[in-house]
């Protein structure tokens, strides 16, 4: 039996389908080299971003190096009593008066204060309320010094019986130990940089010579310098 002949129709269909396998494997390849220049989109901003910060870390690692700020120091070099009293209710009046100096170490770095308090302790214990302070700048390589009033005004401070005895006691021996703490908010500045704010706290203990009856200027008995943590 002779082979039939290929009809013009089967022809059509066949060059069709040829087409639309070239148009597929066209879209296909198509679709690859677009998948592949938009992964090399990805990776060249992934690696421009990675080479930016790390700049950045180099650059804000050396500003650090160089301008690297100390610690602010803190002394007390005066003090007086104008009122210390207390009662059997365990509540106490005071009025205290002291000088403190304050010291920039930096040769590069300035210093700015805000929100400063103060306040006097004994035995742990707050004695006085806190006082505001103004705000302080603090210049490269300077000294400032301070001499805030605490307590004062009749205000009474509750305290604890053992407060109450033990300045009975220090009193009658003649020596008193105190905290002077100070509170606030720190900024270092250099050149045009500033940082960002830092909680600063001082404590300052001192000892005074002091009995009951005598007000005014005490003597300071030691005066170490004061713990200060940023």
């Amino acid at each position: 039996m002779a082979e039939e002949e290929p009809t013009p129709k089967a022809d059509h269909e066949a060059h069709t389908k040829l087409i639309e396998e070239k148009a597929g494997s066209s879209e296909s390849s198509a679709m690859t080299s677009d998948s592949k220049s938009s992964g090399g989109s990805r990776r060249l901003i992934c690696s421009v971003i990675l080479i930016f910060l790390l700049l950045a870390g180099i650059t804000t690692l050396i500003v650090w190096l160089v301008y690297r700020p100390h610690k602010p120091r803190f002394t007390v070099v005066g003090a007086a009593i104008y009122e210390l009293n207390t009662t059997a209710q365990s509540v106490m009046t005071t009025t205290m008066q002291f000088t403190i100096v304050t010291r920039n170490p930096n040769r590069r770095v300035s210093i700015f204060y805000d929100r400063l308090s103060a306040y006097v302790s004994y035995r742990n214990q707050a004695i006085t309320p806190a006082v505001m302070l103004p705000d302080l700048f603090h210049d490269k390589k300077s000294t400032v010094a301070l001499a805030p009033v605490l307590g004062g005004g009749g205000v009474a401070v509750p305290v604890s019986l053992e407060v109450v005895n033990g300045l009975v006691m220090d009193e009658a021996y003649g020596v008193v130990g105190l905290r002077l703490v100070l509170m606030g908010r720190l900024r270092w500045k250099a050149g045009a940089i500033r940082s960002a704010k830092y909680r600063v706290i001082v404590k300052c203990d001192v000892l005074v010579g002091f009995k009951k009856g005598l007000l005014g200027q005490v003597p300071l008995l030691g005066s170490p310098g004061c713990d200060v943590a940023v």
